[in-house]
């Protein structure tokens, strides 16, 4: 018992060490100086300032890479804050070779601080960017590479809200010089970086104008892929009437390629929009049609999950002799692929609307085939007994 007691302390101390480091290295990370608004002073550079010869530029590009690869090596061998201090210093230098290197370099960087979830390191290289594009555009519209270069680099340090500013300066720039190609590539990191950060009213605004676009050149396969990212847009944002436009478009779009492999799935999903928006009809009707794909293509569940959800629309429109139909035929379903849970379940379900009719016959007929599946899977068997326990006392005076 004292061995325990003294296992249970040691633990206890140990772990609080561990935060205590954690929050200390925390605290220092948080409250230190900024490292790039330092004073770039080195003597990788002349003593006073001035431009550089194209001799020094190079001796002074291959001293920043020797820099990097040493700050590499330190973060291998497990000392990520002296790597940092390292890159720290490179960053600071890559000023002096233009703005495109230390943008590149500044992502770089970055990307490595957001991988190791180093948040305050983030922060002051995204911090950096930001004041490298405010002077950049403060003296000139942002040149095609620096766009490119921002765009890549802000999407390594996860900041979203800057990259979407860029690319909306790509796809300005793209549209004025009536660039189809860079406009489409510009909308399609639009609508990724919109999905991102969960805007789905702007995001389908993009994928509608790609959906256009692809409609306009016949181009069926891109309409597929806008058709189902959509789809998909529309359904998380609860727009019901637009994700079924959408979805009604998508399975024509596939019964025209001939994709039929998930149509039964989106015709479910299609019925199921339908009866959200209380239109029973054509819930059934789409319904009824993936019950139809599913089972030409043997895919008894898809075909199984259709005939319940027909059964539940009935029975909710007070339809039960539909139902019954229906669940007779869900029967035959579940047989074929050997669902006696899903049996039992249908067995279930028909005995109930018979028990509503009073047609306590049928009902006990149900119940009792029920019971015997519950038995072979030894599971509800009580439920049912009870049911049968319960027509019995209703038929028996």
């Amino acid at each position: 018992m004292l061995n325990l007691v003294v296992a249970v302390v040691i633990i206890f101390l140990e772990t609080a060490v561990i935060q205590e480091d954690k929050a200390l290295a925390q605290s220092e990370q948080t409250n230190r100086p900024d490292p790039l608004e330092q004073p770039i002073e080195d003597p990788l550079l002349p003593s006073r300032r001035r431009s550089l010869t194209p001799f020094e530029v190079r001796r002074l590009r291959e001293a920043l890479d020797a820099l990097n690869a040493e700050a590499q090596a330190q973060l291998q061998a497990g000392d990520a804050n002296q790597a940092f201090a390292i890159w720290y210093r490179e960053l600071r230098l890559r000023r002096t070779l233009g703005r495109l290197e230390e943008i590149d370099a500044l992502g770089r960087v970055g990307q490595i601080a957001w991988e190791r979830e180093r948040g305050q390191d983030v922060q002051t290289i995204a911090k950096r960017l930001n004041v490298v594009q405010q002077e950049a555009e403060a003296e000139a519209s942002l040149s095609p590479e620096l766009l490119k270069a921002f765009a890549t680099a802000y999407q390594q340090v996860h900041n979203i809200n800057n990259s979407i500013d860029i690319y909306q300066k790509i796809l300005a720039n793209a549209r004025q010089e009536k660039d189809t190609s860079a406009e489409e590539e510009a909308l399609k990191k639009l609508g990724e970086l919109y999905l991102a950060k969960f805007d789905y009213p702007n995001a389908a605004k993009i994928y509608e104008e790609l959906l256009k676009r692809s409609q306009s050149r016949s181009n069926s396969y891109n309409e597929g892929i806008y058709l189902q990212k959509l789809a998909e847009i529309y359904s998380q944002a609860l727009q019901t009437e637009n994700a079924v436009r959408i979805k009604e478009q998508l399975a024509e779009n596939s019964q025209n390629n001939q994709i039929t492999l998930a149509l039964a799935e989106l015709k479910l999903e299609i019925g199921a929009d339908y009866e959200t928006l209380k239109q029973p009809e054509k819930a059934s009707q789409n319904y009824q049609e993936a019950f139809s794909l599913a089972w030409s293509q043997q895919e008894y569940g898809t075909a199984g999950d259709a005939l319940i959800k027909l059964g539940n629309l009935y029975q909710a429109y007070h339809q039960d002799d539909h139902a019954l139909q229906i669940y007779q035929e869900l029967i035959k379903v579940e047989q074929q692929s050997y669902n006696y849970y899903g049996l039992m379940q249908t067995y279930d379900r028909i005995g109930q609307i018979y028990l509503k009719q009073k047609n306590y016959p049928q009902a006990l007929t149900a119940f009792q085939q029920g019971l015997e599946i519950a038995r072979a899977l030894k599971y509800r068997e009580d439920y049912f007994l009870s049911q049968i326990k319960q027509i019995n006392s209703q038929t028996i005076p």
